[in-house]
């Protein structure tokens, strides 16, 4: 393709844009309400993905030791977890440290357990975190069936819980954004499709004065890209403005109150404005050529 042919085609591209007014904007419209809905549902799920990361990278395995266990055996104990697979890190935590933590934990009450130094009931402790937190039940299963391992914890019932409610809450907003692309690809492309329509004698005559598919497909390409792109700006404009507000105001009183918190503003907004273009781009441009496609058959 010559310099002047894709200019040509930039500029019938362009043209056809301001030449089909009302078409134009019922094609942004349906665009800009899709795109909407779906950078809501991206928003919520990239924060609520946030939570549950954060929650499952705490998620650790606290192996207590036997009392009994002399040093040799201790370091026999951290070389079998060492070589389970599924094991990230081991960090071993003594008696000392552990009622150290327990003593700042309860702030001006934990002083009674000051007198608790000399004669320290407490015991040694591995601290243990898998290389996927979803593997924390099976790996804390193995390591229990070790001699001089006193107890595992790592929060049973509830992590499993937790686990589940993760996965299910990822699957359903999967499935609702991807839904709502597919909508979207589906109201558009019809939308955009009446528009084509609208040319079909114009294609025909193209095609009649020997004009390739190719020459005729590149405009409407270029029309559904555009389309698409200005479909996303008030999109991206509209939830960018509410997320900065949120932040700003609302993020401080949720971590405060809930232990949670939103994602940076920044790279965020420019994650979700890349994001929705290239999702409006692409369905603009599918919409034009699949639009296109059915007057380009031999």
């Amino acid at each position: 393709m010559t310099a002047n042919t894709l200019v040509r085609h930039l500029r019938e591209g362009t043209k056809n844009i301001g030449r089909n007014g009302w078409m134009t904007f019922a094609s942004v419209s349906a665009v800009t309400v899709t795109l909407l809905l779906v950078g809501i549902f991206l928003v919520i799920m990239m924060n609520l993905n946030n939570f549950a990361t954060t929650v499952e990278k705490d998620v650790e395995i606290r192996v207590h030791i036997d009392l009994v266990a002399n040093d040799a055996q201790i370091k026999e104990l951290e070389q079998r977890i060492k070589k389970i697979a599924q094991v990230d890190t081991i960090t071993f935590s003594p008696k000392e440290k552990e009622l150290e933590e327990i003593i700042i934990s309860f702030g001006e009450e934990g002083k009674a357990f000051e007198s608790l130094k000399d004669e320290n009931p407490l015991r040694d402790v591995f601290v243990v975190k898998t290389k996927d937190p979803q593997m924390t039940p099976d790996v804390a299963k193995k390591i229990e069936k070790f001699e001089n391992v006193e107890r595992v914890n790592y929060g049973q019932g509830t992590v499993e819980k937790l686990f589940k409610f993760v996965n299910i809450a990822r699957n359903i907003g999967l499935g609702l954004i991807i839904g709502l692309v597919f909508t979207a690809m589906f109201l558009i492309s019809n939308t955009i499709k009446i528009t084509i329509m609208a040319r079909k004698r114009e294609i025909e005559i193209m095609r009649l004065v020997g004009a390739t598919n190719s020459f005729i497909r590149w405009p409407h390409f270029i029309e559904g890209l555009l389309l698409g792109v200005m479909g996303s700006i008030i999109p991206i404009v509209l939830i960018l403005i509410g997320y900065s507000y949120l932040y700003k105001t609302i993020e401080p009183k949720i971590d405060d109150a809930f232990f949670i918190q939103l994602l940076p503003f920044s790279p965020f907004a420019f994650q979700i404005a890349l994001i929705l273009i290239s999702i409006g781009a692409f369905i603009g441009v599918w919409g034009s050529l699949m639009s296109v496609r059915k007057f380009l058959k031999a």
